[in-house]
């Protein structure tokens, strides 16, 4: 006989990869000895009407006119008697904005760590006319969120997945505000309880699924593991040392590139771009909605290309402009040659390992939208990561040269993309008189990272291998300088350290000295990161230069007004993988905090007012 706590005791790890791309969730029993994750197909609409088991999720939410559709066209196995649902997600919504892109909501994943925007508020679909319906980044990410977990719950209905042990990943770069928007979509979407993990240790996991006990055979003591994450919106780097401790090997992450918004998206934009000139050396112009569609259609050749090595082009057909939408539709194609050419040459150009990303010269007025990168190159992004100062790199060499390469991303799946990277990193480390790196096969890379979560999770749960890491930045506070006051200056602000990088999930820290507080009247915080300051300890006092800033808080603190209460300033990681910082009412001698005494929680901004 069960107790009830029994029956309601997690029995499956689960990993859910929230991609800007594709959603994926992967599982397996708790009770496995070893466990190797097994992706899980998920239900959706594929045509109005039909619906399909696939094993991915497409990050896409269509959003139809009212007349569009027949009632019950997006009906979903799961949907009670007379759910008439206003939208669509995964390959249907996918496919249907690739020809009515103005009701497309698209890389929400990228929107919800844009911090010039307001992510909870009703944005998406970007640009698009008053009358389409709006859904804010938080809404759209929890949607899809939402349609995981009703998809699990209709094939598990003894163990919903809000029971479950669920890893959800972010990308490595994801700053603090990023990370708490992600943990509220999940919580809006009925998992309330949940642990974050980064992209590429997720792939690296999933790696150290498929090998078991063989991966010791791979690497061994003083290696560097390059993870090169290439996916739809972003791209993201991550080194992972391999050291020992009581003599067994361990693995921890070292270094993580910085949050850069390029990847296919991008590529699929250069390539549309690339199909418009041909098509206007023909005679033929495309209006700016057109230029969407064309954009979705390249992403899908592109994709199809990647995925059929044999096929040597993929038809694109581009809906008119006007009320004979299908009499003039125009039809052409997207040739692997110009696939290669453009991503090749445009996103991985053979450069040295000095080279590093170009600024362009910014106009003064810009339409509003995410932050991409200026610069294309991703191989000048790759040098510039291995190239930063503080890293561990050989006597002479001038960037860090890896020993192991594991390839992670939607984009990398295609051999050409990663033979070009791997004779890239091969020539900077013969230049340097440095090994060339090796491999590290991993399973496809579309499912690695929910996979690798559902591995995480399980290790968690019964003390398996894990790789070291930490918070992903270091984090800072601006703190005012008390002097004098001089006419047309304003006072001195510096960048104190609060989190340092690397600071593990669960650690709590507090800076010695204490602070003056400002309570009952408005007030403003500075809040700052870096990612590449790892040596700066608890307390380091930095210029504002050397460091990027995050949203301020401006806010009205409880208390007498105009009083200065002293307090010392907490930081902590929570089990989840997020930051928390707090300022604790403390003895005015400065020996530690006050008994009981009062807290304030000390919030990044997340709304842009």
């Amino acid at each position: 006989m069960h107790s009830s706590d029994d029956a309601h005791a997690p029995q499956f790890a689960v990993g859910i990869d929230l991609g800007t791309t594709n959603c994926a969730l992967a599982s397996g029993p708790l009770s496995a000895e070893r466990l190797t994750p097994e992706p899980f197909g998920v239900p959706q609409v594929i045509q109005p009407g039909e619906v399909a088991t696939q094993p991915l999720l497409p990050s896409f939410m269509y959003l139809p006119a009212a007349s569009e559709l027949a009632p019950n066209a997006l009906r979903l196995p799961w949907d009670g008697e007379g759910v008439t649902r206003d939208e669509a997600v995964g390959r249907f919504a996918r496919d249907k904005g690739a020809s009515t892109p103005a009701r497309l909501i698209s890389s929400a994943k990228s929107w919800l760590s844009h911090a010039a925007v307001d992510r909870r508020g009703p944005i998406l679909p970007w640009g698009a006319p008053d009358d389409v319906p709006k859904r804010s980044p938080l809404d759209a990410s929890a949607d899809y969120l939402r349609h995981l977990k009703a998809a699990w719950d209709a094939e598990h209905p003894d163990a919903p997945l809000a029971r479950q042990e669920i890893v959800l990943t972010v990308p490595a770069s994801f700053d603090a505000v990023a990370r708490e928007l992600t943990v509220e979509a999940a919580a809006a979407a009925g998992l309330p309880r949940l642990r974050l993990l980064e992209e590429p240790q997720a792939a690296l996991y999933a790696w150290l699924a498929d090998e078991g006990a063989a991966w010791r055979k791979q690497v061994t003591v003083g290696d560097t593991l390059l993870v090169v994450d290439v996916g739809g919106g972003t791209t993201d780097f991550s080194l992972i040392s391999v050291q020992e401790e009581d003599g067994n090997l361990q693995l921890e992450r070292i270094a993580v590139g910085d949050h850069i918004l390029l990847g296919g998206d991008n590529m699929d934009l250069a390539l549309a771009y690339t199909v418009k000139a041909k098509l206007e050396a023909e005679g033929r112009t495309l209006g700016d909605w057109q230029i969407r569609a064309l954009t979705h259609g390249c992403r899908q050749g592109k994709e199809a290309l990647f995925s059929d090595p044999s096929a040597q082009s993929h038809p694109l057909a581009i809906p008119g402009r006007g009320s004979r939408l299908i009499g003039s539709t125009l039809r052409t194609e997207l040739t692997r040659d110009e696939l290669e050419r453009v991503v090749l040459e445009g996103f991985l150009p053979k450069v040295g390992a000095e080279a590093r990303p170009q600024a362009r010269r910014r106009m003064g007025l810009t339409t509003l939208g995410l932050p991409y990168a200026t610069d294309a190159g991703i191989t000048r992004h790759l040098a510039a990561f291995l190239g930063r100062e503080g890293l561990p790199r050989g006597a002479g060499h001038s960037v860090v040269h890896p020993t192991a390469i594991l390839f992670n991303g939607g984009v990398t799946r295609s051999p050409v993309i990663r033979d070009r990277i791997m004779g890239i990193l091969t020539a900077w480390a013969n230049a340097e008189g440095a090994e060339a790196p090796k491999v590290l096969q991993g399973a496809h890379p579309d499912l690695a990272v929910s996979r690798g979560a559902a591995y995480y999770a399980h290790a968690r749960q019964t003390g398996g291998l894990r790789i070291k890491g930490g918070t992903a930045r270091a984090y800072y506070i601006g703190v005012e300088r008390a002097e004098l006051a001089v006419p047309g200056l304003p006072p001195q602000v510096d960048a104190m350290c609060v989190a340092p990088f690397g600071m593990e999930e669960g650690a709590d820290a507090a800076l010695p000295e204490p602070f003056g507080l400002f309570t009952g009247e408005p007030v403003s915080f500075r809040f700052f990161c870096a990612s590449d300051r790892r040596e700066d300890a608890l307390g380091a006092t930095v210029d504002l230069s050397a460091v990027e800033e995050l949203s301020p808080i401006e806010t009205t603190l409880d208390g007498e007004p105009g009083a200065v209460a002293t307090v010392r300033l907490h930081a902590r990681v929570t089990e989840i993988g997020t930051l928390e910082l707090s300022a604790v009412e403390a003895r005015a001698d400065g020996s530690g905090d006050v008994p009981g005494g009062r807290a304030w929680k000390l919030s990044f901004n997340v709304r842009v007012e």
